[in-house]
């Protein structure tokens, strides 16, 4: 049993020593007629902060700088029933309202609202629906909240409160159409039948200088991949506003970084714009689901079939609006994080229907290396294996290796904000894509939420189905022949949350053991920190906003290479 004993420890840390059980905090809960008059599902999320800056629900993170959140799962809730927080509910960085300090806090109340869904597997489940915001539970229209106000926690707690959610989140306009930017949103015939309710994807369309000149035209196709766009970004036809406040970035600690993006944004008209520059037509994918705010671009058990509706129903109909060529070898993808795993990982299930990927600092492509847990060897993925000493695995650190946050307690967090994987945070969608369907319709726990334990079948399940580098190596056979010199892969050899030791997996298979040669790229940047890309002569918070044409004479490479001897090469070269 000894093997065993720090997981007994890790807990012993996790839930610390409680506070005196006399002292008693209780809050009670509810929302006004007013705010709806309708019985609501949903999470319910009481905050308390000490900084008055913004409202609590803009401050709750994993960082150095938390604010306190705790949570439940409400059915049925009705207008003016109150619902009470007391020492048993979990929360975060306090596991219990018992332990919270005396002081001062600002107090604040939200619903993060559910909807049920009757899944074509035969399951129902009640998950948050995007509403136009990308899946963020603080700002997300239809969700209610209270105003904040203060109150003062004593040494023997508090005095019983009532907080009233009296306020809904408004709708999200719209973006509009421009001269150069188009919005489409259409209805997934997969995704509708899967969920049982219509679903729809969507996409911000880039088009080229003199579109309108050309109709004889027609353009290869670069998808970029990443997180929800609210727009299509880093485009701007005018200067940089000249009243512009400077801001600071602490990310970069750079001063007037909000200047820079502009004026980058504008420097990317004028190069997209200029008589030489290739003509592309350039897409950012809007494809958010009830568990984040995209659906990682493939198909999976618990959000459907993603993979599939974006190749097969999204990506031919821009081709058709906006005169795209159609063909495997004219599309490209490329991104970061996210969009980094998406655009290598839609190039390995689809190897025919796109020519080339460029993945930067990608989430876990090998998961033996999923950051810094094996989730095949590894028993516990919050403590490293010790019979007397309870050690965290770091989750996020600085270029130097400063750590700002551990992975137990991004998942605890995440707990907090949504149990069955419904936080609409990063671990939390990992899960949803990658695991099996539960029976009782959610996704599968890789590990225990509360004390890390791992799950050996569902990691199986994950190594199957979507590690990437295990994939790449089982079926190299098949897949070799349509891969060659397809896989760019770009990391920072710092980055904050250690995916570059995913990277160097798959480098090593991809350099030494591919038969025939992936003819590909890897690259690191020395001490670059998270969303590095591959260019190695301007930093990261200049670098990170290039990504639409810093690939494009690679691509223009690969087209010369590999397009077929009838493709059209002429008509978009105008």
């Amino acid at each position: 049993m000894k093997r065993y004993h720090f997981i007994l420890f890790g807990l012993m840390l996790v839930l610390g020593c409680q506070r005196s059980n006399s002292r008693k905090i209780e809050i009670a809960v509810s929302f006004s007629d007013a705010a709806s008059a309708e019985n609501l599902d949903g999470r319910l999320l009481l905050m308390l902060s000490t900084n008055d800056e913004k409202e609590p629900r803009f401050q709750i993170n994993a960082g150095l700088d938390p604010q306190l959140v705790f949570g439940m799962d409400v059915e049925g809730m009705m207008p003016g029933q109150a619902v009470t927080f007391d020492a048993s509910v979990f929360g975060f960085p306090y596991n219990s309202l018992a332990d919270v300090p005396p002081g001062e806090y600002h107090v604040q109340a939200l619903l993060h609202t559910y909807e049920t869904f009757t899944l074509a597997t035969g399951h129902t489940v009640k998950l948050p629906m995007d509403n136009g915001e990308g899946q963020q539970w603080n700002r997300s229209p239809g969700n209610l909240y209270s105003k904040p106000f203060k109150i003062k926690v004593g040494e023997k707690g508090l005095d019983h409160i009532t907080v009233v959610m009296e306020e809904v989140i408004p709708p999200i306009e719209a973006p509009e159409d421009t001269e150069w930017i188009k919005h489409i949103k259409i209805r997934s015939e997969k995704l509708s039948e899967f969920w049982g309710r219509d679903m729809y994807l969507g996409a911000h369309v880039l088009l080229p200088q003199g579109f309108k000149e050309h109709p004889e035209a027609q353009y290869p196709l670069m998808i970029f991949h990443g997180h929800f766009p609210d727009d299509f970004g880093g485009f701007r036809t005018t200067p940089p506003d000249p009243n512009l406040e400077p801001d600071y970035s602490a990310r970069f600690d750079v001063k007037g970084y909000n200047i820079i993006q502009q004026q980058e944004a504008y420097d990317f008209y004028k190069r997209w714009s200029a008589p030489d520059f290739p003509r592309f037509l350039i897409i950012e994918i809007q494809h958010p689901t009830p568990y984040y705010d995209d659906s990682y671009a493939v198909n999976s058990a618990s959000q459907g079939p993603y993979g599939d509706a974006i190749t097969y129903e999204l990506i031919p109909y821009i081709e058709k609006e906006f005169r795209g060529i159609g063909e495997g070898w004219s599309r490209f993808l490329y991104g970061g994080s996210t969009g980094g795993w998406e655009a290598l990982a839609v190039q390995v299930k689809y190897p025919e229907e796109y020519n080339g990927c460029f993945a930067a600092c990608p989430d876990p492509i090998d998961f033996r290396a999923y950051c810094l847990t094996n989730i095949y060897e590894d028993k516990n993925a919050y403590f490293y294996p010790s019979e007397h000493k309870p050690l965290e695995v770091p989750a996020h650190r600085d270029y130097l290796g400063h750590i700002q946050t551990t992975v137990r307690e991004y998942n605890h967090l995440e707990l907090v904000l949504g149990t069955k994987s419904r936080s609409g945070q990063q671990w939390d969608i990992w899960e949803a894509t990658y695991s099996p369907q539960g029976e009782d319709g959610y996704p599968k726990r890789i590990w225990d939420k509360l004390t890390g334990t791992i799950n050996p079948e569902v990691a199986d399940y994950w190594k199957e189905n979507y590690d990437l580098r295990h994939i790449l190596e089982r079926d190299w056979e098949q897949l070799g022949e349509q891969l060659q010199g397809k896989i760019h892969i770009y990391c920072g050899d710092m980055d904050n949350y250690y995916l570059n030791n995913a990277v160097y997996l798959m480098e090593e298979f991809l350099e030494n053991t591919t038969d025939p040669y992936y003819g590909g790229e890897v690259d690191y940047g020395d001490r670059a920190e998270h969303c590095w890309n591959g260019d190695q002569e301007n930093p990261n918070h200049i670098s990170r906003l290039r990504y639409n044409s810093m690939y494009v004479p690679k691509i223009m490479k690969r087209i010369a290479e590999s397009a077929p001897k009838d493709a059209d090469l002429t008509s978009w070269r105008y």
